[in-house]
């Protein structure tokens, strides 16, 4: 499976953006998608996940109410709908695949997920 995250850019706080992240194969269907974010200087951090039908979506307290994410299984691609932008939120975004979870849930642990995009820079000026 590959992933090709895009949609990245720089935009004034408040602004909105919406990330892609287009998978190759014909078991996207099946997996369990997520987006993660690392700015400089710290650690990789959840932002949110959705599960194989869309059905079930879990969100980092930082971005609820904010962002969404969404997927269309018939274009293999998930998406993350990122409004109220703030400074905090620069970072450079990765979208993940969880292909082994088959329950209903969804994994916020990046070590649960099997394969990893390229990631796409997100700058948010104040």
């Amino acid at each position: 499976v590959q992933l090709q995250a895009s949609g990245g850019g720089l935009v004034q706080a408040g602004g909105s953006l919406r990330l892609s992240c287009a998978a190759s194969g014909r078991t996207f269907s099946t997996y369990g998608m997520g987006w993660f974010r690392q700015a400089p200087g710290k650690e990789r951090e959840f932002v949110a996940a959705v599960n194989w039908s869309g059905g079930f979506k879990y969100y980092a307290d930082s971005v609820e109410g904010r962002f969404t994410i969404s997927r269309d299984n018939a274009k293999n691609t998930v998406y993350l709908q990122m409004n109220s932008l703030k400074p905090e939120d620069t970072a450079v975004y990765y979208c993940a695949a969880d292909a082994r979870r088959t329950s209903y849930s969804v994994s916020s642990r990046s070590n649960e997920y099997d394969y990893w995009g390229q990631g796409t820079l997100v700058t948010v000026s104040s």
